[in-house]
């Protein structure tokens, strides 16, 4: 974990720039009746993927997006380490693990894993970890002591460099129970956390600089994440409208 992730860039890349295009020619992704249903419904306590699918590219863990902040109730400590356990043991989870196992097998990320199947099994184990870690730190541990809501409320109106900035920002901002908007502590803290358990099974380069470079990685894959889930409608569709317009054989 001491170099960026291609992986998750690359799959940033190839879908965020068609979302955005779709996203620009309709600012709002959420269908009328679903926005006059949220105006009349509280929002579903357990980041039910804000009414879309509970994996975006059929891979993406999507369990803690949760529509518009309508009618706002919070989580219990229970549904956050319930949506925690979702996430960390979806199949999604495991894929994109083995994906950040070949790119690390491919770069020697960790030379004293060594080489080949014994070698990938060593940094898939390790991969699995790091998700399963970050993901009960970010959506459960932290959240459930600092009181703060580890799901991702997706913006859905709007210009898209807007949703953009919006899907970014709650890295960093994020609600309270209480309803309030606050410093992301859960998600800075869970993640800084993850990554000194890390040093457990990561035998090479445990300094403070590589740490660092680590923690900022993780920030950058969830706000990759958050991304995503914020133009998952967009990127439905776009996929709809590329299917529609195929001849039909």
């Amino acid at each position: 974990m001491n170099r960026p992730r291609s992986v998750i860039l690359v799959l940033a890349a190839l879908v965020l720039f068609p979302a955005l295009s779709v996203a620009q020619d309709h600012p709002v992704d959420q269908p009328a009746d679903q926005i006059a249903a949220s105006a009349d419904e509280p929002a579903q306590p357990e980041g039910d993927s804000g009414g879309g699918h509970k994996r975006i590219l059929g891979i993406i863990p999507n369990y803690r997006t949760s529509p518009p902040l309508t009618n706002y109730v919070p989580l219990t400590a229970g549904q956050k380490f319930r949506m925690a356990s979702q996430d960390a043991v979806d199949p999604g989870t495991f894929a994109l693990a083995g994906l950040f196992a070949v790119e690390a097998q491919l770069t020697e990320e960790t030379p004293s894993f060594g080489h080949g199947a014994p070698a990938f099994a060593r940094y898939f184990a390790a991969a699995t970890a790091d998700f399963m870690i970050g993901d009960f730190m970010t959506e459960a541990v932290y959240p459930a002591l600092l009181r703060q809501d580890p799901r991702y409320f997706r913006k859905g109106s709007g210009n898209a460099w807007g949703r953009l900035g919006y899907a970014m920002r709650q890295i960093v901002w994020t609600h309270a129970d209480s309803g309030h908007m606050q410093f992301n502590v859960s998600e800075v803290a869970g993640n800084a956390t993850a990554v000194a358990i890390g040093n457990a099974y990561y035998p090479d380069n445990r300094t403070l600089s590589s740490n660092v470079s680590k923690l900022g990685i993780q920030l950058a894959v969830d706000t990759v994440s958050n991304i995503l889930k914020e133009f998952s409608p967009d990127l439905d569709r776009l996929f709809s409208r590329t299917r529609a317009s195929k001849p039909h054989s």
